[in-house]
């Protein structure tokens, strides 16, 4: 187990030494990884865009080994009722009487996939909310809180949009970052092709490098990176532009975009070893935390622009 960690430098190297592991199941997608990473120090939920077959469900796996935490896999389908994810009370026998024994679900775990989440319908969506906003989940008149730390990471498909139920904004704004996942490059396939065709290689094979007790204390850390007041001046009236732009954007981005903005620039300013937060973290972090908290306009979409050029449109 990882020695304590005190100082940006320690939170550094294990990063790093969680990549390198990560690295020797997963081929490539180091910006996924590193904005997954970021986005669990924030102690906040993400969202997984891409292709099928990109590894979203191997790089979160392999993460949960590698961090010792519990992980649980739910497979979204239109068929998929709330308390096939919250459980439910069950009648067990027990000295002769008969009682309801609650029975939890899968999102009672620290790392929950949520694979495919629009293909489940919006009741089922719903189950989530409060887990993922609240950390407890209430079923019946019960209310149980969460295992810390806790995070929901979702993926969807950006393809077929046929049998699914788009996130409505509410649902979609509590995910901290919205990853896009993509093809890897030449030789990162023939890689991919070299290393999964002759030796199997699956998350089981890493050893833990942390456990949730060192996670736990790293979120800690990353509240505490201070930041300059002209940073978060910024922060705001970049938030503040969102809105104001009604010629590209219909809806802007609420408070939670800006809180999220500033935790983000605070987990990459300490992943990289430092105890300062720079305009270049708060940019690189602005697509990621933006992307899926603003809505186009119909002039936007006539002139084919996407979500990331309005936002690398209003950094200029």
């Amino acid at each position: 187990m990882q020695q304590e960690i005190k100082s940006a430098q320690d939170v550094k190297n294990t990063i790093d030494e969680i990549m390198n592991h990560v690295g020797f199941v997963v081929v490539g997608q180091e910006e996924v990884l590193k904005q997954v990473v970021t986005s669990v120090l924030c102690g906040s939920n993400a969202l997984l865009e891409g292709y099928p077959g990109l590894a979203k469900t191997l790089v979160v796996n392999t993460l949960a080994k590698v961090m010792d935490l519990n992980f649980s896999r739910i497979q979204g389908t239109p068929d998929l009722m709330p308390s096939d994810i919250t459980g439910t009370y069950v009648l067990k026998e027990k000295n002769g009487s008969r009682d309801f024994i609650f029975e939890k679900g899968p999102i009672f775990s620290n790392i929950v996939l949520m694979d495919e989440i629009n293909r489940a319908t919006p009741k089922t969506q719903s189950a989530l909310l409060e887990a993922m906003q609240e950390k407890q989940v209430t079923v019946g008149n019960q209310v149980f809180k969460m295992d810390s730390p806790f995070f929901v990471l979702a993926t969807q498909n950006p393809i077929e949009q046929e049998g699914t139920y788009p996130l409505p904004e509410a649902q979609s704004d509590r995910f901290l970052f919205k990853i896009k996942t993509k093809y890897p490059q030449h030789h990162e396939e023939m890689e991919i092709v070299n290393r999964f065709t002759e030796e199997e290689r699956s998350p089981e094979v890493l050893k833990p490098l942390i456990n949730g007790k060192t996670l736990i204390g790293m979120q800690q850390m990353v509240r505490q990176v201070p930041v300059a007041n002209d940073i978060k001046q910024y922060v705001v009236d970049l938030i503040q532009k969102t809105r104001k732009h009604k010629e590209l954007i219909e809806y802007g981005a609420s408070p939670r975009a800006s809180i999220g903005l500033l935790m983000a620039g605070k987990a990459k300013a300490l992943m990289e070893g430092r105890s300062f937060v720079t305009k270049e973290d708060i940019n690189e972090m602005s697509l990621p935390v933006l992307r899926h908290r603003i809505i186009l306009n119909f002039e936007a979409e006539r002139n084919n622009f996407n979500e990331d050029d309005v936002i690398k449109y209003l950094l200029k």
